[in-house]
């Protein structure tokens, strides 16, 4: 087993030279659980009132925001980017979803159901019979 933990921690993605990742499916209620455990352990639950928690997301995104800033128009898979750059992306993207999750959380609101029904509203709201595919030249966004 080590063996093999050692050599899928090594293996390289040959494209950019970035260590290969192992997809596992995390649910938001695990993210909520190991969260709530994090904080109360650490008696953090005193400072996690919803206003702090918006303001450090926000905080999050900007720090987010500031990867992009200068970078122009980037292209899906992020083909350009170091492998340090990467990771600091990665960093800044999770540190959103947790603070999202533990918002939504100490909210008392179920994140992954809430979003669900917002996509059922979104497709009533944006029919596909309203949009045609996006040619080279024009774009159907909402």
């Amino acid at each position: 087993m080590r063996q093999k933990l050692e050599k899928e921690k090594g293996e390289m993605d040959c494209s950019n030279g970035c260590p290969i990742k192992r997809p596992r499916d995390v649910s938001l209620r695990e993210l909520s659980n190991r969260l709530a455990e994090f904080a109360e352990v650490r008696g953090w639950d005193q400072h996690h009132s919803p206003r702090n928690l918006l303001l450090a997301l926000v905080g999050e995104v900007g720090e987010l925001s500031e990867i992009f800033q200068w970078k122009g128009e980037v292209a899906k898979g992020l083909p350009n980017w170091s492998c340090d750059d990467k990771e600091r992306l990665e960093e800044e993207l999770s540190d959103v979803l947790l603070y999202l999750v533990r918002l939504a959380d100490v909210c008392g609101l179920d994140l992954g159901q809430a979003a669900l029904t917002k996509l059922v509203k979104n497709a009533k709201k944006y029919p596909v019979s309203n949009y045609t595919q996006p040619s080279s030249t024009t774009t159907n966004k909402p």
